[in-house]
């Protein structure tokens, strides 16, 4: 296993408001603290989302967007480069270093007193493009495979800014982020590889079944097929 490590240089957590010219509000809006916070189960405190449906929980307690991204979103909209700092896509941590080509699924880590398992990517929505005020910031997101990821807290703990975020377990068959986000967006996959994404330890449940469901639809309407017997 690689040492991986990053302090973090943002903690960010707000309550939801309503989102510019719509009257749906969301928790998109993040502030700026030091800690030190609790992270729990659900999330640190003090912090909130608008529609549980599809963010937050057990399984997205804690966004982190690596602060690199944000160079290629301003150079994709160079009228948005003021904007795109730390915070402003609505995570809850930010690191300099680490990116998705970096991170795995299923990788644990520690972060002051908390451990963390990364649990899936961040699937960008409406949401992205309503806060900034222009179209296509999250279909260029989602088509670049840079939306950051989320974690579920293993261990609640308190966590304040400047704690190194530490891997300490790594499975050996795991898959970064990077290869995760490709396999999720090709045309035509090998059902293996969709089995062996569906397989990965720590993966949210909701992504397995559907790499699953993808698996075997592939197996029943494509001429070579490949045996489901991992699917078991």
């Amino acid at each position: 296993m690689r040492d991986l490590s990053a302090p973090i240089t943002g903690l960010y957590v707000g309550r939801a408001r309503i989102l510019p010219g719509d009257s749906r509000s969301s928790g998109i809006f993040k502030d700026r603290v030091p800690g030190p916070l609790l992270l729990s189960a659900t999330g640190l405190d003090g912090d909130e989302q608008a529609d549980r449906r599809v963010h937050g929980g057990p399984e997205k307690a804690l966004h982190h967007y690596p602060s690199k991204n944000y160079a290629r979103l301003a150079e994709r909209f160079p009228e948005l480069a003021d904007a795109f700092v730390a915070g402003s896509l609505g995570e809850n941590i930010a690191t300099a270093t680490l990116d998705e080509s970096e991170v795995c699924i299923g990788d644990v880590f520690t972060l002051g007193d908390a451990r963390l398992q990364l649990s899936q990517p961040r699937r960008p929505c409406w949401k992205i493009d309503a806060r900034h005020g222009v179209e296509g910031i999250a279909a260029f997101i989602e088509r670049e495979g840079i939306a950051g990821w989320y974690y579920r807290v293993l261990q609640p703990g308190l966590v304040r800014e400047g704690d190194v975020l530490t891997l300490v377990e790594r499975n050996v068959e795991a898959l970064t982020l990077q290869q995760f986000n490709h396999l999720a967006r090709v045309h035509r996959p090998h059902v293996s590889d969709l089995l062996r994404a569906a397989n990965l330890p720590g993966l949210e449940a909701g992504w397995a079944e559907r790499f699953r469901a993808r698996a075997r639809w592939l197996h029943d309407h494509t001429d070579a097929r490949s045996p489901l017997a991992d699917d078991e």
